[in-house]
């Protein structure tokens, strides 16, 4: 069983949910693969523990603080691959980016293989199930373009500036997935 709410925030409405312990879902109105780890019906509760204590982390992220991914047990579901990307995702600290292919050599370090397609690592942060918390808005390409962002690239741009990432360095691509 599932559980769900929303939540009003300054890059729209957000989608919360959980399985009553754990969240598994965090969406952007609009962001591409809303709720696809979801394969049931979601029950609308606003008063479960840890969506209570979900919106309450978001509060504080919003107003610029830097509350710890530690203090919300999530249950993103995903293939080993994914979740090894996601783990990574998690150390990324405020106020830092990282380009897919940083990922993709962690990866490739973790798993004992040469290399790593950052395509293919590309694929894993774009399906993040728990975006914002889980923050795949700090992956950045190599040469500093703001791509791939399932929430879109204004909700990337006002995350990465709330957290003081220097954006001088940074651009919206003329094309591609971020768009």
């Amino acid at each position: 069983m599932y559980y769900s709410t929303t939540y009003s925030s300054p890059v729209g409405t957000i989608t919360l949910a959980c399985d009553g312990n754990n969240l598994v879902g965090l969406w952007i109105e609009g962001q591409k693969y809303h709720g696809n780890t979801i394969f049931e019906n979601i029950i609308d509760n606003v008063d479960l523990p840890i969506l209570v204590t979900a919106k309450r982390w978001l509060n504080r992220y919003f107003a610029g603080k830097k509350p710890d991914i530690s203090e919300l047990p999530l249950a993103p579901a995903g293939s080993k691959f994914r979740q090894e990307v996601w783990n990574i995702l998690c150390e990324i600290p405020y106020g830092k980016v990282i380009t897919y292919g940083d990922i993709a050599k962690k990866i490739a370090v973790k798993i004992n293989k040469e290399s790593m397609s950052s395509q293919a690592v590309g694929g894993a942060v774009g399906h993040n199930p728990i975006s914002i918390i889980i923050p795949c808005h700090r992956v950045v390409g190599t040469n500093g373009s703001l791509t791939g962002y399932a929430g879109g690239i204004h909700a990337k741009i006002k995350l990465l500036e709330l957290e003081g990432i220097d954006m001088s360095r940074l651009f919206i691509p003329t094309k591609g997935t971020a768009l």
